[in-house]
């Protein structure tokens, strides 16, 4: 396997949560329910599956809520990479 290194900025959603304006920049035009962790309780109770809320309530539960957030959220330029996904990921640091 080939060794690829990246020099990161790290941001600890616990300790420092993201505000409705920054995840409303950092969605952008992009599918703001991509951004929603499926596996997160709160995902569940409120069964957002069935019933996705507007992306306004999205937002603002996203930043009252940074659990649900899908990660990691790995940016370089204008490329996103949300969730784990090996392939799409080294396609960042190629």
């Amino acid at each position: 396997m080939l060794e690829q290194k990246a020099q990161l900025q790290e941001r600890d959603l616990g300790k420092q949560p993201l505000s409705e304006e920054e995840l409303d920049r950092l969605i952008g035009s992009r599918p703001y329910l991509e951004f929603l962790n499926t596996k997160n309780e709160l995902y569940r109770s409120m069964k957002m599956k069935e019933k996705p809320p507007s992306r306004q309530e999205a937002l603002r539960l996203m930043a009252k809520e940074p659990n649900l957030i899908r990660r990691p959220i790995v940016i370089r330029g204008k490329r996103l990479v949300i969730g784990f996904d090996a392939d799409r990921l080294m396609s960042l640091v190629q």
